[in-house]
């Protein structure tokens, strides 16, 4: 079967081969990969920025079917339609395994950067990773739970989170961001989402999922804004960067207010500059949040499932795998804005 590799460290080495399909192993399934999409931190393995052990599939955003169960596993039967979480394997006996953060466990490995990911046909990943798609959500849209759940996990399971009233400032409309977007609105909150001259796209999609405000902060200062919309102009209470650039992180710093909450949801992939003696000087709360949790997935489906979040309005570009390249330079080039991979065969 084909398969998106990295096949070495460094920058680049990622090349389409074939593979043999893999072998179950006990209390794990086998899913036919319908749909897996490209993410920011495949960008990230492709430019050596993001550890990874190659030889090694791509891909961690993943819908597909069950056709092959261990006898072990109760509650999937063949031709389940499901998606997966990301980690393949934790020691199960860390204090962070133990609490249930199993994103922080040090010895994790996750599909498509320690194991074989879903950038190919065939994925076999443990039964406690799975979760049903519910029936409103195709495996296109599916393919995005992953990313909503790490969404969830950032704004909604790390406290202090978005309250009904507050006015918040969204960094970046690409994918994070409105997911991010759509997770804020539905927690009650004003939202001001930022963007540049190559988001218009994304502004018209952002005001489709019922941002307040849009601005272009290359043709306007977003600081008169926020202080004509906030409370006595002091700042706005919560603020949210999603486009991993360094620039958007300073901003933010200058947006919010004092006592304000700062959250990183997106990644850089390399240091930036951040003027951390704001963080004294207005007492802010800053946090930031690495990949999922359990409850964070529980939560993203049932999102899903409600409508509450909408993954689908997101895919703009759809590949096949032997055209991996082109939607690398698809998604790198900021054009559209989820691009999906979709195995032959």
């Amino acid at each position: 079967m084909k398969a998106v590799m990295k096949v070495a460290p460094g920058i680049g080495n990622i090349e389409l081969r074939d593979i043999d399909e893999p072998k179950m192993q006990a209390e794990q399934v086998k899913i036919k990969v319908h749909s897996a999409g490209i993410c920011g931190t495949d960008l990230h393995i492709y430019k050596d920025e993001y550890p990874s052990f190659p030889p090694v599939v791509l891909g961690h955003e993943v819908a597909g079917e069950i056709i092959e169960i261990s006898k072990e596993v109760d509650g999937y039967q063949i031709g389940d339609r499901v998606t997966t979480e990301t980690y393949f394997s934790t020691c199960g006996i860390c204090a962070y395994c133990r609490d249930g953060y199993t994103n922080l466990c040090l010895n994790r490995l996750s599909i498509g950067s320690g194991v074989n990911g879903g950038f190919t046909q065939y994925l076999v990943v443990p039964a406690t990773n799975l979760h049903h798609l519910p029936e409103n959500v195709s495996f296109e849209a599916g393919a995005l739970t992953e990313p909503l759940a790490c969404v969830v996990n950032g704004v909604l399971d790390k406290p202090p989170t978005v309250t009904p009233g507050d006015v918040a400032v969204i960094a970046g409309p690409g994918a994070i961001g409105l997911l991010t977007l759509q997770v804020v609105k539905s927690a009650g909150a004003t939202v001001v989402t930022l963007g540049t001259d190559t988001d218009q796209q994304r502004f018209e999609l952002a005001e489709q999922f019922g941002s307040d405000y849009t601005l272009n902060v290359q043709q306007q200062d977003p600081l008169d804004l926020i202080r004509q919309i906030t409370n006595e102009g002091l700042g706005a209470d919560i603020v949210y960067e999603c486009s991993g650039a360094g620039p958007a992180a300073m901003q933010l710093i200058d947006l919010v207010r004092r006592q304000g909450r700062y959250v990183q949801v997106g990644l850089f992939g390399h240091a930036v500059s951040w003027d951390l003696d704001q963080l004294c000087y207005k007492e802010l709360i800053a946090t930031g949040s690495f990949a999922s949790t359990p409850e964070s997935w529980r939560r993203a489906i049932r999102l899903l499932a409600d409508g509450t979040v909408q993954t689908m309005p997101l895919i703009t570009d759809i590949f096949g795998v032997n055209d991996w390249r082109k939607a690398f330079d698809n998604f790198e080039q900021r054009n559209g804005i989820k691009t999906l991979l979709q195995p032959v065969g």
